[in-house]
């Protein structure tokens, strides 16, 4: 996936979830932020972060704010962005095979999935989540409770009993990082779920990305520890 029009920026302050002002060539701009988490370890003031310039006039916002520096990491938090690499990793890559058909935000049950996948005689649901929390090459998700999250988990079980595979890809908006895990800290509920998820046949699944200011694509298989004794050990 690729952006057009980036630029570098200085961050100055959010002042809310959707909005942020970012210093660019000297003048103080206001920027859409894609990524309505807290990110409160990313969005330091001063950090270096880069813009996408909107060529649409008609915008409340000029620029949307899609990477940031932390330290030498750049990591890319455009919460959009995720969905747009797995699907063209999946048309590329064949992970699921050749003749694939792939739909975007299907609904199934009361939830809405991000992809429905079908190749031969399998049929598939796939959930994307984007991961941006990381702590010493370690990454988790979710950076904050997430209901939300617990009920697709749920749903993705029910479609596991109803004959349909399962898939959860957890997306590292970042490269070289050393494994995953459900961040039981900050929800310990989604953590929970998310183990019983895979002992019910889900996939369980998370891959880095080559981040660059103007692109990110899916790049490698990343570790998923989900029982905490091996992350204890791990550790």
């Amino acid at each position: 996936m690729k952006y057009d029009n980036v630029e570098q920026g200085i961050f100055i302050r959010r002042p809310n979830r959707f909005i942020a002002y970012v210093e660019i060539d000297g003048k103080e701009e206001i920027c859409h932020v894609k990524n309505t988490g807290r990110c409160r370890e990313l969005l330091i003031p001063g950090t270096v972060v880069f813009v996408c310039r909107s060529n649409n006039l008609k915008r409340k916002t000029q620029y949307d704010l899609i990477a940031v520096m932390k330290g030498n990491r750049l990591i890319n938090m455009d919460s959009q962005a995720p969905n747009q690499a797995v699907e063209e990793w999946i048309e590329k890559e064949g992970f699921f095979g050749d003749h694939v058909k792939v739909r975007r935000e299907t609904v199934y049950g009361s939830s809405r999935f991000d992809f429905y996948i079908e190749t031969g005689e399998r049929k598939i649901f796939m959930e994307v989540k984007g991961v941006t929390l990381e702590e010493d090459g370690v990454v988790r998700f979710p950076d904050a409770p997430t209901q939300r999250g617990v009920k697709h988990i749920h749903e993705l079980c029910q479609c596991i009993k109803d004959g349909y595979e399962a898939y959860i890809m957890f997306v590292v908006q970042m490269e070289q990082v050393n494994y995953f895990e459900p961040n039981d800290r900050t929800h310990p509920e989604f953590g929970q779920a998310l183990r019983e998820a895979e002992n019910a046949g889900v996939k369980i699944l998370a891959y880095d990305c080559i981040v660059r200011k103007d692109l990110i694509n899916l790049s490698k298989p990343v570790r998923v520890l989900l029982d905490k004794k091996k992350q204890e050990q791990v550790c």
